[in-house]
């Protein structure tokens, strides 16, 4: 059995009968998880255990976890900086924020890591241009220039963890009012401001190598009408071909507002499958979720099982190992000067 198509989430911290039926089910591939689904890091670890016992390959396990306001574990967790603080130290001391970004990226997942978490869904690589407030602070900075710096140290730490990275939401949602999750956003900019500003931390990410990418809600209207996310010309002509991306593209929450643009959630899920996407996510309405999973119960994509392979997690620390690493205290008292200092810079 292989990855199946959808991701889906959970009610509570244990999985009941009828979640593990549903993620035996062929098309089921992975599971997104929620604060309702943490009380603490022991509990995490046996939810995470449990869902990777299920099947082979196991089932991915994934989190926002990006830090600020969108940060789903807390309590024994390091609290993370939004991304627009390391932007503002950047603007100080551009070596301190770049040293700082890598810090948290690998602080970030080996805590994750270390419960068995497979991936975060982050960074944010749109711009902070003050018009959305949806992204707001989960923005590194308004200039792409300074994202992509951001950005590649914030990876590499990532990666230093033994963690991939899933760069959001392509090819930019700094530059609209409306959140997706509750209207429909449309970006009236010509399409040359799009592809020559809000691609360019993309871009350096794919050429970095990064493996994922969410495509936002959005519709720019000079290029499509039709959402980035369900769009042939945005994840193939643009992201695959132009840009040359070779890895995971995941879909937003399917169930969010902007979404039933396309339809009902069994439809967005095959327009998003077939426009470009190799796993969908339908989060917060498990009963959309049993529809799209008998949707797709048939569907196979050899190339997608593939690169989804390379969303698994090496986990190189457990919790133990990792609070006594020299590099966790250090990366913990680095960041935990945010606490007290949230708008000045870190004195490094």
């Amino acid at each position: 059995m292989g990855h199946g198509p959808l991701m889906l989430d959970l009610q509570g911290l244990e999985l009941t009968a009828e979640e593990r039926e549903l993620l035996l089910h062929p098309a089921a591939g992975g599971v997104i998880l929620f604060r309702r689904n943490f009380s603490s890091p022991d509990q995490l670890s046996q939810l995470v255990a449990q869902i990777h016992t299920l099947r082979e390959p196991k089932l991915l396990v994934a989190v926002d976890q990006e830090g600020g306001r969108v940060q789903r574990f807390c309590d024994g967790f390091t609290r993370l900086p939004p991304a627009a603080w390391f932007g503002q130290l950047y603007d100080e001391h551009p070596q301190k924020a770049l040293h700082a970004a890598q810090t948290a990226g690998w602080l970030m997942a080996s805590e994750l890591l270390a419960e068995g978490v497979d991936f975060s869904f982050a960074p944010v690589l749109d711009l902070g241009r003050g018009v959305s407030k949806v992204i707001g602070d989960r923005a590194f900075h308004c200039d792409p220039m300074v994202v992509a710096e951001l950005a590649l140290s914030w990876i590499h730490g990532v990666h230093l963890a033994g963690m991939a990275a899933v760069g959001k939401h392509f090819p930019g949602h700094g530059s609209v009012v409306e959140d997706s999750h509750l209207n429909l956003p449309v970006d009236r900019r010509q399409l040359e401001d799009i592809l020559s500003t809000d691609l360019v931390p993309f871009r350096r990410m794919i050429d970095a190598g990064i493996e994922a990418i969410m495509p936002a809600h959005v519709i720019y209207a000079m290029a499509t009408q039709q959402l980035a996310g369900f769009s042939d010309y945005w994840l193939h002509q643009v992201l695959r071909r132009q840009l040359g991306f070779q890895g995971v593209v995941f879909s937003d929450d399917l169930t969010m507002a902007a979404a039933a643009e396309a339809g009902s959630v069994p439809a967005r899920a095959h327009a998003a499958l077939e426009a470009g996407c190799d796993m969908v996510l339908v989060c917060n309405n498990q009963n959309a979720s049993v529809l799209v999973l008998d949707e797709l119960k048939a569907y196979t994509e050899p190339a997608a099982q593939t690169r989804l392979i390379r969303m698994h997690g090496r986990r190189k620390l457990t919790r133990k190992q990792l609070h006594s690493d020299k590099r966790w205290r250090q990366a913990v008292r680095l960041v935990s000067d945010y606490e007290c200092n949230p708008t000045l810079s870190l004195d490094l």
